[in-house]
């Protein structure tokens, strides 16, 4: 895939427009950004919780356009009030093609994007999300875009699939991706971060950086409890 292809090709945080009083500031990792520039069609973010991904996950997909609970570009709808400080100092470099669909994909809010879906009569895999099982309707959801060529921002879209479903995502996102798509993904998951070629960004320490598969943290903690996973307990459950 030609990077002039991409979506979104870069992003700048102008940070005079954050407030001085903004939890922002206080977020290392995000903190120490100024410009980022993507190079593949797919991206990780990872790190621990509260380090930033998410944040920047969110406030990236407003600045795009989306709905901060998320959906579809058309979805507008809001369940609670909240503030878009970073989003709003947001400055994003589009590629020189528009998409034919995108999505913002929040797991912790997908039961709203349901909801909003049942309003405006839309289904996906044929059937009402709601009539679903979670899990279902996760991967519903994911496939209904398979042969559209878009950009695709998602907040820990491992969140209610078994291992068998995350591969089964892992595959819709490499044969997408192929096809033109864009991805900006932050995930735990062991198993969608093992995607032959796709950048991953750590925003552990204190800053955003490259790293490879076997040096995130879900790979590690993932390895070590499998291959010790008697030694592990043993010095969990230690007296």
């Amino acid at each position: 895939m030609e990077l002039s292809s991409l979506f979104i090709r870069e992003f700048k945080i102008n940070w005079d427009k954050v407030p001085e009083y903004s939890f922002l500031h206080s977020i290392p990792s995000v903190r120490s950004l100024d410009t980022f520039r993507f190079e593949n069609p797919v991206t990780f973010f990872v790190g621990e919780n509260g380090s930033g991904k998410s944040t920047l996950i969110e406030a990236l997909a407003v600045a795009y356009g989306f709905n901060a609970e998320g959906g579809t570009l058309n979805y507008n709808f809001s369940t609670y009030a909240e503030t878009h400080d970073l989003a709003s100092a947001l400055h994003i470099s589009k590629g020189i093609h528009r998409p034919q669909a995108g999505y913002f994909f929040r797991a912790e809010s997908f039961f709203n994007v349901a909801t909003a879906a049942e309003q405006y009569g839309t289904k996906y895999g044929g059937k009402r999300l709601h009539t679903q099982s979670h899990g279902e309707s996760f991967l519903s959801f994911f496939q209904e875009f398979e042969n559209r060529r878009g950009i695709y921002i998602m907040d820990e879209p491992e969140a209610a699939l078994s291992p068998q479903r995350q591969l089964s995502l892992l595959l819709i996102i490499s044969e997408m991706a192929k096809r033109g798509s864009q991805f900006i993904i932050a995930t735990h998951s062991p198993i969608l971060l093992g995607l032959p070629g796709a950048d991953i960004y750590s925003f552990s320490n204190g800053e955003v950086s490259p790293v490879s598969y076997e040096e995130t943290e879900s790979y590690q903690i993932t390895k070590m409890f499998l291959e010790n996973r008697e030694k592990l307990f043993d010095e969990l459950f230690e007296d």
